[in-house]
């Protein structure tokens, strides 16, 4: 079998597009270069951003149409996995239908934007997220320089496009996610084979699909090697048993690799070119990159010094990129955002947290197991974010045919019951001088969420706007008082007037250990109750 890498790039990316100076995709230049210096020096977070602190993410796409979960493309290429397992066992072999295969059955005609944003938008959310494209490298807009998008295939709709135009007329702001960078190391498995059974050495659909074969079918035209990137670690022929097949791609393929592929600059021209597109086309607010910094080396850099200089020129305001796993300088030139984790502290910079309430891409299990986290959890952590001086993009899982089950409208509408009496506190919100306090011990970091240990009444988090201190305990105090150390006599301020959001006010008095809260019988929320403080020096 010829595993030659093939032309990657379509046929409308033009050297023009590519050339990676500092200037807008209209052309002009601005302020910003491609250097983390000049990103730190320059850019100062947008107070909508600030202000906003929840969005919610539309993580939509055809590894949405087996229901199963996350990284479908990938995983259902790894024998021995159980997404194999069930790949095998409901549709078939992966030789004989692959990744591909979803996406012509991805029609999304259930999908109704509108009746989306009504529930998002009562739950609070002030912007909303489109993905563009996830690792299975399909383009989710009306992509100009790669032939594999929902304008040709699937849908056949403009997903992105539709998404700004509803956003927009809401007065919300719009963002898109870019995850292609690694299409190239994350589809390898797609070009490997069965290390054991009955179609041992069968190299799966990737490794032998080329444009001619397509001739007739829905995808004719296309070639499956601009989808699946080629081959860069295809594993050679004669592996002989699945622990050693994994082993393979773990120490190649498997690691999350932010440098540009070897000898595949066609991979990275087409990269370039996408992302430009995708900026001129919906001039997003904010640009989500999955990414551990930025994404293929200088380039990601390029881009962003492109995307900032355009925003000035677009709406003359800075818009919001989203980075991982920056240091103290970085976080000063993009927006860090912590997936699945935590901060342990208040930070100086404006920063994210993106979760999900089950699995990224749609899994059944989850609503037949009512395994989603609840309403009561996001709002908690939505609370921990905020006095944190954060934002929480939350996603809420489509399923292939567009739609949310009941399960999830109904975390969605208990969210927005609880926002329309603690919203105040909420939004257009900033720090106070501490975070908050409580024993509950916050571990920092990604993919922290399962360690996480449940909140409790004596969990105290704080924000502020104007001359008010908000007061949240992120769970109901078990006794009829809530004490509060932060605010005892002397240290926090003079507390001349405490009401309760969705009550009235309570009594309490300021000692020398803590603020003692006389808590009401009648419990307007469920959860994360909030208080409204003012008095002399407390903000």
């Amino acid at each position: 079998m010829n595993l030659s890498r093939r032309g990657l790039l379509g046929a409308g990316a033009s050297a023009s597009l590519l050339s990676g100076c500092a200037t807008t995709p209209g052309g002009a230049a601005g302020p910003f270069k491609p250097t983390w210096d000049s990103l730190i020096d320059g850019y100062r977070t947008p107070d909508w951003f600030r202000d906003a602190k929840l969005g919610i993410w539309s993580h939509w796409g055809p590894q949405c149409v087996p229901e199963f979960g996350d990284w479908y493309g990938r995983q259902m290429y790894i024998q021995g996995n159980p997404f194999y397992e069930h790949h095998v066992a409901t549709y078939g072999h992966p030789s004989r239908f692959g990744f591909m295969d979803f996406i012509d059955m991805w029609k999304g005609d259930q999908w109704d934007p509108e009746g989306l944003l009504d529930l998002y938008q009562a739950a609070g959310a002030r912007y909303i997220m489109s993905m563009a494209n996830h690792h299975d490298n399909l383009d989710l807009f009306d992509s100009t320089h790669h032939d594999w998008n929902v304008m040709r295939v699937g849908p056949k709709r403009d997903i992105v496009g539709a998404w700004e135009k509803a956003v927009r007329a809401r007065g919300l702001r719009f963002g898109v996610s870019n995850h292609a960078a690694h299409a190239w190391h994350w589809w390898q498995t797609a070009y490997g084979y069965d290390a054991e059974g009955p179609m041992k050495g069968v190299r799966y659909d990737a490794a032998r699909l080329t444009r001619a074969d397509g001739a007739g079918k829905w995808w004719d035209g296309l070639d499956p090697q601009e989808l699946y990137t080629g081959p860069s670690f295809a594993p050679p022929d004669g592996i002989a048993s699945i622990a050693e097949m994994n082993a393979w791609h773990d120490a190649r393929d498997g690691q999350w690799i932010e440098t540009p592929p070897p000898n595949n600059p066609a991979f990275v021209r087409s990269w370039v070119a996408r992302q430009r597109d995708l900026m001129t086309k919906y001039r997003p607010d904010m640009v989500y990159f999955d990414n551990y910094q930025l994404p293929l080396g200088r380039h990601g850099l390029e881009a962003t010094a492109e995307y900032y200089n355009a925003s000035l020129g677009w709406r003359g305001e800075l818009p919001v990129v989203n980075g991982k796993r920056l240091d103290e300088r970085q976080r000063k030139g993009i927006t860090e955002t912590v997936e699945r984790g935590f901060s342990d502290s208040l930070r100086a910079e404006p920063w994210q947290t993106d979760t999900c309430i089950g699995d990224w891409h749609y899994n059944r299990a989850r609503f037949t197991g009512h395994s989603y986290v609840p309403a009561h959890s996001v709002l908690q952590r939505l609370v921990d974010v905020v006095s944190k001086n954060g934002n929480l993009l939350l996603s809420i899982p489509q399923r292939g045919d567009g739609t949310i089950d009941s399960d999830e409208r109904q975390i969605l509408t208990d969210i927005a019951a609880w926002m329309k009496i603690n919203g105040e506190a909420v939004f257009d919100t900033r720090p106070w001088r501490i975070y908050g306090e409580g024993p509950t011990e916050v571990q920092g970091g990604m993919h922290g969420e399962g360690a996480a240990r449940p909140w409790t009444g004596q969990d105290i988090r704080f924000t502020t706007k104007g001359d008010a201190l908000y007061a949240f305990a992120l769970d109901w105090p078990e006794s009829a008082q809530l004490s509060i150390r932060s605010l005892r006599a002397g240290a926090g301020g003079r507390v001349e007037r405490i009401d309760m959001l969705g009550g009235g006010a309570l009594s309490f008095r300021q000692t020398d250990e803590a603020l003692v809260i006389d808590l009401p019988a009648a419990r307007p929320v469920t959860v994360a109750p909030a208080l409204r403080l003012r008095g002399a020096g407390l903000v």
